[in-house]
């Protein structure tokens, strides 16, 4: 089978995008509205989703690729509530950080430590390379992106 190559450069193009637009949708909405989830069972606010997807990049590109100890609490970061300021200033040393893990990523080459149990989205997948792990972090952050879009428009809707 034949590789598909992408560069970095336009990889982190596309999580740049979705990470912006997530920053883009708390700040549109203000502090109050961007930590107030919609009401659905088990919604969660624009500000915990954000505060999510930077654990999701710490630990799968920082600490997976990059070989940084990062602490997560997956379970908390659906709960996190904060100030727009901390999280612009936490998204944007995210992006800079991105940088220096994957300056000598190679997407084919086996990971060192297989992902936590709990976090991986394919139960009994054991080949996890640097490249699957590029495509399941931005997975998640085009889902999460797309999810924060539609929480946007509910409580905006609500705030009417």
């Amino acid at each position: 089978m034949e590789v598909m190559q992408i560069s970095l450069d336009d990889y982190l193009m596309f999580v740049d995008r979705a990470l912006d637009g997530m920053i883009g949708i708390v700040e549109e909405l203000g502090e109050g509205q961007a930590n107030t989830a919609a009401e659905h069972a088990g919604a969660n606010s624009p500000y915990a989703i954000l505060f999510h997807c930077i654990g999701v990049c710490h630990y799968w590109i920082g600490t997976l690729i990059g070989g940084r100890h990062t602490e997560r609490d997956r379970l908390a970061e659906f709960h996190a509530t904060g100030s727009i300021a901390y999280l612009r200033t936490a998204t944007d040393n995210l992006k800079r950080q991105l940088r220096l893990d994957l300056c000598d990523i190679d997407g084919e080459r086996p990971l060192d430590v297989a992902p936590h149990a709990s976090y991986t989205p394919l139960p009994g997948h054991t080949r996890w390379t640097q490249g699957a792990v590029l495509m399941h972090t931005y997975e998640e952050l085009a889902q999460h992106h797309g999810q924060m879009e539609l929480t946007r428009d509910v409580l905006m809707e609500r705030g009417r």
